[in-house]
């Protein structure tokens, strides 16, 4: 198995891929295939000591920016370590990506260099968040802001599938995301989407509004990319602001030092909940081979487990799955 990472996709490529792509390649006994200029890759190894001989190199000239405009990976930024590596894994050199770069060039990319499955309208992003239960998958997180019924639809299938497959959840609970949880509510998308799921080839349980979602009241939570990306950054946000919150209480003054101190297995039990580098990253479903966003600020430990999410995506066959659902619906 060969996992090919864009290693200057992030705030902290190339040094924090680096690490983390030596430490799964000694782990895993995979081999993993770093893109980017030859000789900044190698310079920053030996300057910080990280050992890379295991490691293979395809160089790449240039780098994406997330600024840029996401279709210069297909035109002109064809030779960035982004597109070069998608290429390789589309003329199967490579048997899954990882990349923390641009999110928009990474969907326009994987779109029409990797290319979508057969049957699927468009790839979406699908995160994985926690909740008081088991974590759950929220999709479209971004990359399509408009939807139609039939897309959602789809994302509830991928979901399900990799939620079955990666997270051994048996007939995940699917859930549409909305502003009630009466089966009238929302606008025109989520009144046909809600009739289209309840024939659809997944274990769909109703509607859900945001503040159910961190109670793990479902497995997957599926909605247009906007609401999606709205619904994901005030996680984000909210998940920062408690954890300022609960370092501020617990380090205030001696008594509380000393509360923090007897319950301290607790908080870092918390604490490794709420982290997004314990996921790795979002997988882009719906792509002909496993496409994986690392979160932009991705430190080692998080391209680690990118790098160990894209090897069970494979391994899984998750995508196989999901096309034998879409077939199976298609059929029906």
């Amino acid at each position: 198995m060969n996992i090919v990472i864009d290693a200057f996709g992030g705030d902290n490529a190339p040094l924090e891929v680096l690490k983390g792509a030596s430490q799964a390649q000694k782990d895993f006994n995979i081999d993993i295939t770093l893109v980017g200029d030859e000789k900044t890759i190698k310079k920053c190894a030996t300057d910080n000591g990280v050992d890379i001989s295991k490691l293979i190199i395809k160089h790449a000239d240039t780098v994406i920016d997330v600024c840029e405009e996401p279709t210069n990976v297909i035109k002109s930024k064809k030779d960035c370590s982004m597109a070069v590596g998608m290429k390789m894994l589309s003329d199967g050199e490579g048997d899954a990506f990882v990349s923390a770069g641009s999110t928009g060039a990474l969907v326009v990319g994987a779109t029409f260099i990797v290319k979508r499955q057969k049957g699927i309208k468009r790839p979406a992003l699908a995160t994985i968040l926690p909740t008081a239960g088991n974590p759950v998958m929220l999709l479209d997180s971004g990359a399509n802001a408009d939807c139609r019924p039939e897309m959602l639809v789809q994302f509830a299938i991928m979901g399900s599938a990799y939620m079955n497959k990666i997270l051994r959840v048996e007939s995940p609970k699917v859930c549409l995301a909305n502003i009630g949880a009466e089966e009238s509510k929302g606008r025109d998308l989520e009144l046909e989407t809600y009739i289209q799921l309840k024939s659809a080839p997944v274990n769909f349980i109703g509607n859900i509004e945001a503040r159910q979602i961190p109670m793990g009241d479902c497995d997957v939570v599926v909605t247009d990319g906007f609401s999606g990306n709205l619904l994901l950054k005030l996680y984000e946000g909210m998940a920062k602001f408690f954890a300022g919150e609960l370092k501020g209480i617990l380090t205030k003054d001696f008594k509380s030092k000393l509360a923090a101190f007897m319950v301290l297995g607790n908080v870092k039990e918390f604490r490794k909940k709420v982290d997004y580098s314990e996921y790795g990253g979002a997988p882009l479903l719906g792509t002909a081979k496993p496409v994986i966003k690392a979160h932009g600020s991705s430190n080692a430990k998080a391209f680690y487990n990118a790098i160990r999410q894209a090897k069970q995506f494979t391994e899984t066959k998750v995508i196989d799955e999901i096309s034998s659902a879409i077939e199976s619906m298609k059929e029906a």
